[in-house]
């Protein structure tokens, strides 16, 4: 007998969602089905409804018009921007829906602890899009540090190399690029690496401390006679590494091209270049967020882990290396790689991970899979983590902006006393 596809609204149909979650719909019918969408944009709710074949009475201009309507699926995913988070999806679990919430939960930890309180009063599924946490790489990792392979951890080097083009498009240009629209970059962009450094070290952090800057994407930067936008005539456009022509005047349509316009037509596209954010100057737009940032987080144990997140990178990969006392396990996460040096005897072995399919090195659709099954089931035995495990990265990244604004030193113990409410 055939299973019945999982049932779902959207609240939000960006660019990611028509790519990832609507993918995933499309790709797995017997898995996911959409039957309601919330997005403000007419064109892309027009399109997403089309692709999913949504009725008209289904098709809502924001998230507060959906919920305010009586529960049409069991499960609903929340791809809103990040400060929209918190209403909505206490909403929805008031509203009686099992929620797959895109990181971050919310641009504040008070925020952070009420929807982990209130998705344990309502006994409604919540799982945040940790998606690393579900790729056969991460979990290779982390089958390597139970098994004792290491010893004793003692020290982590965790890196995030965020590729030229890719902080110019996201973080510059687009919509994470202003704290007052979307959050810090730590909180947006690297919680995914902070909740990993949490799940695999798997011990108590009790101090953080983090330095970091805009130190590259700013106005005076720029000569005097670089136009506002790369199609106003730019005197060094063509030798520029981040001229919008380039990046979105070429043959590539997909993604990140897609975000900046439904019409892949060149001629829709140097029209979203000329009106749109995406076509201003790299050095010419209201960017406040870091562009690199180091954070040192000390353990219970007196164990150690170092994270940097930068933005000058000419590829776009995450590198680490695990020290303990019996062997050193390095990894790079694109290549699919994994080396452990054992001491005792000099023996190196090397592993290769398969990705499998989807985003995020397979674990996009992984953690899509999970949680359809778990909507099924009633309960969340299936996910790798549950909200309230998410809670302790998105914790280390609200700790780490503290110190980097204040120029401390945080006691985590202190810290979560203070902000918990």
């Amino acid at each position: 007998m055939a299973q019945e596809p999982v049932e779902a609204v959207l609240l939000g149909a960006g660019a990611r969602v028509l790519g990832n979650f609507g993918l995933y719909a499309e790709q797995f019918p017997h898995q996911l089905r959409f039957v309601g969408v919330a997005e403000p944009v007419e064109e892309r709710r027009v399109e997403f409804a089309r692709r999913h074949n949504i009725p008209k009475e289904n098709r809502f201009r924001c998230w507060s018009e959906l919920l305010a309507r009586p529960q049409i699926a069991p499960a609903l995913i929340n791809a809103t921007m990040d400060r929209t988070h918190v209403d909505c999806t206490l909403a929805a679990l008031d509203r009686g829906y099992h929620v797959l919430l895109e990181k971050p939960m919310a641009v504040d930890p008070g925020s952070c602890f009420k929807i982990v309180q209130a998705a344990d009063a309502s006994d409604r599924i919540l799982q945040v899009c940790h998606t690393l946490r579900y790729t056969r790489f991460y979990e290779t990792l982390k089958q390597l540090l139970q098994d004792g392979r290491v010893g004793d951890l003692v020290t982590v080097q965790h890196n995030e190399h965020v590729a030229y083009w890719h902080i110019a498009h996201s973080f510059v240009r687009g919509n994470w690029s202003n704290e007052e629209r979307s959050a810090p970059m730590i909180l947006s962009k690297s919680c995914h690496d902070m909740d990993l450094l949490a799940w695999l070290i798997g011990k108590k952090p009790s101090k953080v401390c983090s330095f970091g800057s805009l130190h590259h994407f700013r106005a005076e930067r720029a000569r005097p006679d670089i136009p506002e936008r790369c199609t106003d005539g730019c005197p060094i456009e063509s030798e520029c590494a981040f001229s919008a022509i380039r990046h979105y005047l070429g043959e590539n349509t997909d993604w990140p091209v897609s975000a900046i316009s439904l019409d892949k037509s060149m001629e829709a596209r140097r029209k979203a270049l000329e009106t749109g954010p995406y076509g201003r100057c790299v050095y010419r737009c209201d960017n406040d967020v870091v562009d690199h940032q180091n954070t040192l987080i000390e353990f219970d144990d007196g164990s150690t882990a170092c994270f940097t997140m930068q933005g000058h990178s000419h590829d776009g990969v995450r590198t680490m290396r695990y020290s303990g006392t019996k062997a050193t396990v390095r990894g790079h996460n694109e290549n699919g790689e994994i080396h452990v040096h054992s001491y005792a005897d000099g023996r190196v072995d090397r592993i290769q991970v398969d990705p499998g399919i989807g985003g995020h090195g397979g674990g996009d659709w992984r953690l899509l899979d999970r949680f359809c099954e778990s909507v099924r089931c009633g309960n969340a035995d299936g996910m790798v983590s549950s909200a309230q495990e998410s809670l302790t990265g998105h914790l280390l990244c609200f700790a780490a902006e503290k110190s980097r604004r204040e120029n401390s030193i945080v006691d985590m113990d202190a810290f979560c006393a203070s902000v918990k409410g």
